[in-house]
């Protein structure tokens, strides 16, 4: 298929996808409003043509600069998003922190996309990451530390994660690991025959050189240090692990996972023994009845809630998921399976499934090294940060407290997101017009 007929087969395919979206979303919107009574809410006409304008700028914006990307991607995002906005609307009303949320949810939407839209104008060959690989580096690294800065820096929730300039306030992390993941792309792209092969020799054996894996030791060191000081259990697990699965990507050698998992289980141990918030963590993980009206409340609420949904959930607007603390961020998957029940929890879980394999999709069809592993990292990114706190909420690990992608209440996360599906479009835009190319 030639380039043109390519590019208006997908973007007919995303438009289609895109009003099924925007039809579910209003949909769900409805639904939230005809809970509270039989009316529907004043502002509906607004509100659908706010989310389809919304979505037709970040169509269009695709059309114009990334026109033969995958046509998946980004109905996928907006579904998810579309999904999170009712969550957080339909718990204004249970609570006051709650109340302006949706509100303030809008605006950053609107502010993500505007950021999608300038990486899609900006970013016309993602290999310029490649070639300022050590800016990138020192950009990330400080953008991680800034939040320990005095003056700006701020504790929120008992991670020192943020930054506050007068009365905007952002988590710098989530632009650092973007950043941080071009870097290893291209550090891994430059010395990848070295770390598969290795240049010394032990016991007849080629290994990597010390040199050769200070990413690696970097990646644990980086981790540890944003645990000790920011007190942030998920942001170290998330860094560390996309570095460990870009090296094991970009090298196939599965020793990598040993030695990264063996780093993690001394890391996590020593963080275990020295400090008091990831104890308080594991031991509400192993068994949050010893302190049900404290520590172990948040998790024990979000068992309830998720129990209480059943198979097809309470319906939206039914529920009672504002009794769970932090229902908006951190627990906001146990609203949705409160609500939409293990049906809709599922359709979630595929919707990130889907979003994530489509990523790694676009990975595999690349044509330069730099832009395979970089998109590999960026969509472990996303699919690791979904895991983390699913995984968390489920029980299956200690709860770490990071945002999920594209759902959670959150301005700094949703930003970040979308400038990183950006890119991931534009590098799979590059793919298909070069297999297109006769």
């Amino acid at each position: 298929m030639t380039a043109p007929l390519l590019a208006r087969s997908r973007r007919r395919a995303e438009l289609s996808l895109g009003l099924l979206v925007v039809a579910v979303t209003g949909g769900g919107y409805i639904l939230v409003a005809l809970s509270e009574g039989p009316a529907l809410p004043p502002d509906l006409y607004a509100f659908l043509a706010g989310i389809f304008a919304l979505y037709l700028v970040a169509h269009l914006a695709v059309r114009r600069f990334a026109p033969n990307a995958d046509a998946t991607i980004l109905p996928i995002v907006a579904l998810l998003n579309g999904i999170g906005f009712v969550i957080i609307a339909r718990l204004g009303p249970v609570k006051a922190e709650y109340a302006e949320q949706a509100r303030v949810q809008a605006l950053w939407v609107a502010i993500a996309i505007a950021v999608f839209v300038l990486t899609l104008v900006i970013v016309r060959d993602v290999r310029v990451f490649e070639r300022y690989r050590y800016t990138a580096l020192l950009a990330g690294v400080v953008l991680i530390l800034l939040p320990i800065a005095p003056g700006i820096g701020r504790t929120v929730n008992g991670a020192r994660l943020w930054i506050a300039i007068g009365p905007m306030s952002f988590q710098p992390s989530e632009i650092a690991k973007v950043l941080l993941a071009a870097f290893i792309a291209a550090y891994l792209v430059d010395k990848r025959e070295l770390l598969t092969y290795g240049r010394t020799r032990i016991a007849g054996m080629f290994v990597p050189s010390p040199r050769d894996l200070g990413p690696l030791l970097l990646a644990w060191g980086i981790a540890l240090v944003v645990l000790g000081y920011q007190r942030d259990m998920g942001t170290a697990i998330l860094f560390f692990g996309m570095f460990v699965a870009m090296l094991y990507m970009a090298t196939s050698r599965a020793a990598y996972l040993v030695g990264g998992l063996v780093l993690l289980a001394i890391g996590a141990w020593i963080a275990y023994k020295s400090f008091g918030h990831v104890r308080v963590r594991v031991e509400n993980w192993i068994d949050p009845w010893k302190d049900p009206n404290d520590a172990g409340f948040q998790p024990i609420q979000g068992w309830f809630s998720l129990g209480s949904g059943g198979v097809a959930g309470t319906g939206l607007g039914l529920g009672n998921p504002g009794l769970v603390p932090k229902a908006s961020t951190d627990y906001v998957f146990t609203a949705i399976g409160e609500e939409l029940g293990l049906v809709g929890s599922l359709g979630v879980v595929a919707a990130f499934m889907l979003l994530v394999g489509s990523m790694f999709r676009a990975a595999v069809d690349a044509v330069h090294p730099f832009s395979k592993v970089f998109a590999a990292g960026l969509a472990t990114i996303v699919g690791l940060q979904a895991f983390l706190i699913v995984g968390g909420v489920l029980r299956i690990i200690p709860l770490t407290g990071i945002t999920l992608p594209f759902v959670s209440y959150g301005g700094s996360s949703l930003v970040a997101n979308f400038a990183l599906v950006a890119i991931v479009l534009r590098i799979s835009d590059e793919a298909a017009t070069a297999r297109a190319a006769p």
